[in-house]
C-alpha cells in the first residue's frame, strides 16, 4: 500500500489533471524527476501535482519549456530578481505580439471597408494587399 502523500505515475497524472506520457515527457525534459524503483515502481510524491500544474499553467501563458525550466531552476534557488527578469522578458514579448494583432487589425479593418465601398471594376483592395509584398489602396471591389 502507497503511503498517501506518494502516488504511482497513473495516480499522479489524475491528480495533476494531465496524461502519464505527459509526465514521462517532462521527465525527459528535467522539469520533473525520476524516482528509483522501490517495491517493484516508482511512486512520486504528491507535491509533484503541484509542479505539474506550474508547468501547464506557464505553458497557457506561453512560457517555452525551456523557460519554464528556467523558472523551476530559479525557483527552487529561491532568485526572485531573475524570476521577474523572465517573466518581464516573456512580457515584453506579449505586448510585441499584442502591437502586431492590433496593427493586423487595424489593416484588416481598413481593407474591409476599402472593399465594401468601392466598384468592382478593379481588383478587390483584400486580394491586391495580399499579393503584394504592402497593402495598396484600391478603390474598387464589389463583396
Amino acid at each position: 500500500m502507497l503511503d498517501v502523500d506518494q502516488y504511482t505515475i497513473g495516480q499522479l497524472a489524475r491528480a495533476a489533471g494531465v496524461g502519464v506520457e505527459t509526465i514521462r515527457y517532462y521527465q525527459r525534459r528535467d522539469l520533473l524527476p525520476v524516482p528509483e524503483v522501490a517495491s517493484g515502481f516508482r511512486t512520486y510524491p504528491a507535491s509533484l501535482a503541484e509542479r505539474i500544474r506550474f508547468i501547464k499553467r506557464a505553458q497557457e501563458l506561453g512560457f517555452s519549456l525551456d523557460e519554464i525550466a528556467n523558472l523551476l531552476m530559479l525557483e527552487d534557488g529561491n532568485d526572485r530578481q531573475a524570476i521577474r527578469e523572465v517573466a518581464h522578458e516573456r512580457l515584453v514579448q506579449v505586448q510585441a505580439k499584442l502591437a502586431d494583432l492590433h496593427r493586423m487589425e487595424d489593416m484588416l479593418t481598413q481593407l474591409i471597408q476599402q472593399c465594401a465601398s468601392s466598384t468592382q471594376q478593379a481588383q478587390c483592395p483584400i486580394i491586391q494587399a495580399l499579393a503584394s509584398d504592402a497593402p495598396k489602396s484600391a478603390k474598387n471591389c464589389q463583396g
